[in-house]
């Protein structure tokens, strides 16, 4: 199981000052030292964490395969296509949320997702997209061109948290979640269930598999037993966890936690 550390998180806490630290520079070495197999970043199109200097320089500095998610935008595509990283991975972008939420839409941003394809290809960048666990998105994705899929694990993390984190008592309730356990189980179950099968469609098909969004130390385990996902894509408990334990060590205990159940 390889782990790609998104290490945008870095530049959230830089922005938060408009200061220079902390860099995302400076978890490169800490990652690779930790047992990353990548590192992933977002170039948003509003710049809001990570900056176009900065994903230069990740680029440029990364002895990691790097991976970043951008919108299809053709601006943001051009950059891309310019700083040639080991891989693309296409997302959906909304200037108002907090952090990507869901997958692409893959019937209406076909031109635009084809035509971004291409250009990435062309310039030697494996392609990925973000989306849903659906079958119908599976096969579109090896339609339009995609090397790669990343099921979006959002809502498993979100049921997993409102089963065992009580957060129906807090501010962070997911309020169309707000269901009682025999229901939140049933409900964890089913999506595990179809991350499981879509998974397997796309490796059946050709595609390679990844998962990522709101992974973290607790709810991994499930995730990572599903034997045809090959990648993982995590980030904010990472940064989190090394507020206390240091960055190499909290990216140390993540690849042993999703490796724990591999073959």
């Amino acid at each position: 199981m390889k782990l790609g550390v998104n290490i945008d998180h870095i530049a959230v806490l830089r922005e938060a000052r408009r200061c220079g630290d902390p860099s995302p520079i400076d978890a490169l070495l800490p990652s690779m030292l930790g047992g990353a197999d990548q590192i992933t970043i977002h170039l948003r199109e509003d710049r809001r964490h990570i900056q176009d200097d900065d994903a230069k320089k990740i680029v440029e500095l990364s002895r990691l395969p790097v991976n970043i998610e951008c919108a299809v935008e053709s601006s943001i595509i051009d950059i891309i296509c310019d700083l040639r990283p080991q891989r693309a991975t296409l997302v959906p972008e909304k200037r108002k949320e907090v952090t990507t939420e869901g997958g692409l839409d893959l019937i209406r941003t076909s031109d635009a997702l084809k035509k971004a394809t291409r250009r990435l290809k062309e310039r030697g960048i494996a392609v990925s997209y973000f989306i849903d666990p659906c079958e119908e998105g599976v096969r579109l994705s090896k339609e339009y061109g995609a090397d790669m899929v990343e099921f979006h694990t959002g809502r498993y993390a979100n049921l997993y948290l409102m089963l065992y984190s009580n957060l129906s008592r807090t501010h962070h309730s997911v309020k169309e979640l707000d269901m009682d356990r025999t229901n939140l189980e049933v409900e964890i179950k089913k999506e595990l269930g179809k991350l499981s099968e879509c998974s397997k469609l796309a490796k059946s098909i050709g595609l390679d598999v990844a998962a990522g969004h709101g992974l973290n130390y607790q709810n991994v385990f499930d995730i990572a037993a599903i034997e045809e996902i090959e990648e993982l894509n995590i980030g904010q408990s990472i940064v989190a966890r090394s507020v206390f334990v240091g960055f190499e060590r909290a990216v140390r205990e993540m690849k042993e936690l999703v490796c724990k159940n591999r073959k």
